[in-house]
């Protein structure tokens, strides 16, 4: 009996670490494929209501006698033309009871590429969420600019890319749903103003690189609509692996008006981005964490006049609930 009972307890102890050890290979293969793809396209969706917190993978650190929480974050992109991108954010979240929160988000960004660095303070994100269901919640929000888009150089407009903000109003509708341990968002962000950007390439000579941007003189921008499922893995009680896939829809064509003044399509920009995204949380204690996220695209846009390109993001968000 003693015999029996000790293999017993051996062969569970090396099932859990069998367990334990495929999670942390898992989570191994998807960093290294993170690390070392190479892609082109949107590593989310700078237009940004796929980073909106409850759009995000719920973390599960939630504590109950903590209404309140802050977050700040950094993010470093690779993006088109030799183009580096740096951002950074300040956010607050309220739980104001068991169905109801709002969320407000500060966003800023940083471009260098080309003989050019430009910084500016980038949108607000003001959103609500109603917890209808113990699985089923609704978000409300929009996206406030903080800049018209109309950045210029040496009295020449810049295109997007250069851009703080693709600044247009938006409002920002979803919905989250949780089936077992999967996590599912729908979701739709459409601009109900556009931006005042002036680019025309012509504007250029033919040996500048901006020569071979794409036009967005009166731009005007559809909307997207995203789709999030998301797997969280507890690899040990302070660390959370979730990876994610995260499909992203731009409408229809953006526009632009051309030399002549006649507004054209920009064909090839209407269509899908595949994202995949790998968090990682770590739980330093009942009131403090740390998240690192990680993306890239797998399919992308043939046209994407709006900036967003980045072919690898990388984000670090310490957080503090009280």
């Amino acid at each position: 009996m003693n015999t029996y009972s000790t293999y017993t307890i051996r062969t569970l102890l090396k099932e859990r670490f069998a367990m334990k050890k495929f999670k942390l290979l898992f989570f191994m293969s998807g960093l290294i494929t993170f690390l070392t793809g190479y892609s082109y396209g949107q590593g989310c969706s700078d237009a940004g209501f796929c980073t909106i917190d409850s759009f995000k993978p719920e973390s599960g650190d939630s504590v109950a006698s903590m209404n309140n929480q802050l977050k700040v974050g950094a993010f470093y992109g690779s993006a088109d033309n030799s183009i580096a991108v740096y951002g950074s954010y300040f956010e607050y979240n309220r739980q104001i009871n068991d169905k109801f929160g709002f969320d407000v988000k500060l966003t800023s960004i940083a471009q260098n590429g080309n003989d050019i660095s430009v910084f500016g303070l980038s949108d607000v994100f003001l959103s609500a969420k109603y917890k209808t269901a113990k699985k089923v919640n609704f978000t409300f929000g929009t996206k406030i600019p903080l800049s018209n888009a109309d950045r210029s150089k040496d009295n020449l407009p810049l295109p997007m890319d250069y851009q703080a903000s693709l600044g247009t109003v938006d409002i920002i509708l979803g919905i989250g749903y949780t089936f077992k341990n999967i996590q599912l968002v729908a979701a739709i962000q459409q601009p109900v103003t556009q931006n005042s950007n002036e680019f025309l390439s012509s504007l250029y000579p033919e040996d500048s690189e901006l020569s071979k941007f794409q036009s967005t003189n009166k731009f005007k921008r559809s909307g997207d609509v995203l789709l999030r499922v998301s797997y969280p893995i507890s690899v040990n009680k302070k660390l959370k692996l979730t990876p994610s896939i995260l499909p992203i829809y731009h409408l229809a064509n953006d526009k632009y008006t051309d030399e002549a003044g006649v507004e054209k399509e920009i064909i090839g920009s209407e269509g899908l981005t595949l994202n995949g995204n790998v968090y990682i949380d770590y739980q330093i204690n009942q009131t403090n964490s740390i998240q690192v996220n990680m993306a890239m695209p797998f399919i992308v846009r043939d046209v994407r006049p709006d900036g967003l390109t980045r072919s690898f993001v990388a984000n670090l968000e310490y957080r503090i609930r009280f």
